[in-house]
């Protein structure tokens, strides 16, 4: 394997790996439901998609060709997170969850 393409496989594991983290620790930190929201479905979503395409990328050069599954869940992922996000949003707001003081963005309240 040509050592730009190692390079190349590595950065992308890299950064994948870095917006998962974030991620994680967006979830952890912040304060209320809707910044929470963030975490995973912003952060996460690229992290996995940069692994899936560091594992794209070394599967096939090993000679195997694409993987139509890598790309399939590739395709679900970045379909599906915004839409559950937004659901989960919607949700939220019907059930007017409590908010941290210093969320701006009220739809529940009057005024």
């Amino acid at each position: 394997m040509p050592f730009w393409l190692e390079l190349l496989i590595s950065l992308a594991l890299l950064v994948g790996s870095l917006f998962t983290l974030i991620g994680a620790i967006g979830l952890y930190r912040l304060p209320d439901f809707f910044t929470r929201l963030h975490g995973p479905t912003k952060a996460t979503t690229l992290g996995v998609g940069g692994l899936l395409i560091a594992s794209i990328l070394f599967f096939s050069v090993q000679g195997e060709g694409i993987s139509a599954h890598e790309l399939l869940i590739t395709l679900f992922l970045f379909i599906t997170a915004p839409v559950s996000a937004h659901m989960l949003s919607k949700a939220a707001i019907q059930k007017k969850v409590k908010l941290f003081e210093r969320t701006r963005g009220r739809p529940w309240e009057e005024g």
